[in-house]
């Protein structure tokens, strides 16, 4: 189990105090989900709705890119 979960409702890692995900959550879920990645994406996208609602005041494409962005590379 990772110590790099979110702290919610700001977002940020409760392992780094970064804005979550952070890079070494990326990591893990890059690992985690290896051989499964629109499974990684349909998880992320369950977050990215859960920010939108938590933090009404960001802009779509930052969270987007936060959430969805790294995980295609």
């Amino acid at each position: 189990m990772t110590t790099h979960g979110p702290v919610m409702p700001i977002w940020s890692c409760g392992g780094c105090g970064l804005p979550w995900p952070c890079t070494t959550r990326k990591r893990e879920l890059r690992a985690e989900y290896a051989d499964a990645p629109v499974s990684l994406a349909l998880y992320l996208g369950g977050y990215l709705v859960q920010a939108t609602e938590d933090m009404p005041w960001t802009p779509a494409g930052v969270l987007h890119r936060r959430f969805l962005g790294w995980a295609r590379r």
